[in-house]
């Protein structure tokens, strides 16, 4: 019989031998997605010229590696992908701008939701989910326009808003915040993340005005909107569905594990070859969240080693990953995930000082 996540610890794992970062393999990894990216830009403009009817495949193709170089920037920010800080700071600061993205303060939010994850106290997941008293206490129009902004589709508005303006409105609000001696909360959490944000902004809005002007700007512009799109919306519902669906582990601070948020709070998402490529590996996330110093390229080898005791642990498929979208609700005094029809139709009973309440 194989072991479950309740009956494991992390010193059953040998985790040591597989998070030893390679340089060589970083470095073909990274000549394995720009170069393709860049070169698919150069035809993607030149195809353009003869058609726009034989874009959407090319876009298509640029937003993947658009979600690889955002998983290689992801490598980054955990100092994993090269065995040097500098390499990794230096190549994650370009995968960033790929994508639009400060990665220092990316990278920092994300060690946060590393630390908290399973812990539904502190991180409430990418759609900052409500817990079902919360929603509760909404009046009918709130809870229609809850669930609507977390519908699979909203992915696809919210990832353009995450990539293409998220970042600059961040830099603008805190630099007028900063001048104004406004008590708001920064964007950023020291001088050297400041110093990236800025840089990143200034080389990325420069590099969209440069190219808008040389290509055209509705040329440009509608290519670039639509990767970032396609490829924002690919990468917040692989987040998504690696977090959130049926009996993922949703435990309050009091008694909260970290190990077993790595194995209950995230799943194992089985990805066609081509699609764990572009991925870069991130569906083995079990493993990643035991020990995010491990590279994607050791990932599937450190599963492949213990999956005597993973056998257990949550797995998906593309099939049944668009159920995990039903999950909105946090039940705290449970928990876990529950869906809004099984609270609006009164199935969910919360328990509060041994009174049973169920939803009204």
């Amino acid at each position: 019989m194989s072991a479950t996540p309740r009956s494991i610890s992390r010193a059953d794992f040998v985790l040591g031998p597989y998070r030893a970062s390679r340089n060589d393999r970083a470095t073909w990894q990274m000549l394995n997605t720009l170069v393709p990216y860049l070169l698919l830009w150069w035809l993607t403009l030149r195809v353009a010229a003869v058609s726009l009817w034989l874009l959407p495949p090319l876009i298509l193709l640029l937003s993947l590696f658009s979600v690889r170089c955002f998983s290689l920037m992801h490598d980054c920010g955990h100092r994993s992908l090269f065995r040097q800080r500098w390499l990794n700071r230096g190549f994650g600061f370009v995968l960033g701008l790929v994508n639009g993205v400060p990665q220092l303060a990316w990278s920092r939010d994300h060690a946060d939701h590393h630390r908290t994850n399973g812990d539904w106290d502190r991180y409430r997941s990418v759609i900052d989910m409500l817990s079902v008293e919360e929603y509760r206490r909404l009046d009918p129009l709130q809870r229609r326009l809850y669930a609507t902004l977390r519908h699979p589709l909203m992915a696809f508005p919210g990832g353009f808003f995450y990539l293409a303006i998220k970042p600059r409105l961040d830099l603008v609000s805190g630099l007028i915040a900063s001048l104004t001696g406004s008590r708001a909360p920064r964007p950023w959490a020291s001088p050297a993340e400041f110093h990236d944000l800025l840089l990143c902004n200034l080389v990325w809005v420069g590099g969209v005005v440069l190219l808008g002007w040389w290509q055209g700007f509705g040329l440009f512009l509608g290519i670039y909107a639509a990767v970032l799109t396609l490829s924002a919306a690919i990468f917040i519902d692989l987040f998504f569905v690696q977090h959130i669906f049926e009996d993922s582990y949703a435990h309050r601070s009091e008694g909260w594990s970290h190990l077993e948020g790595a194995l209950r709070g995230t799943s194992l998402l089985r990805l066609p070859p081509v699609l764990a490529w572009f991925t870069a590996d991130i569906g083995f996330h079990n493993i990643h969240h035991l020990c995010e110093r491990i590279p994607n390229y050791q990932l599937r080898a450190c599963h492949d080693h213990h999956q005597h005791l993973l056998a257990d642990v949550p797995t998906l498929t593309l099939g049944t990953m668009l159920a995990c979208a039903s999950y909105l609700l946090w039940d705290s005094h449970q928990d876990r995930l529950v869906t809004i029809a099984s609270v609006d139709s009164g199935q969910v009973v919360t328990v509060v000082y041994g009174i049973e309440e169920s939803a009204r």
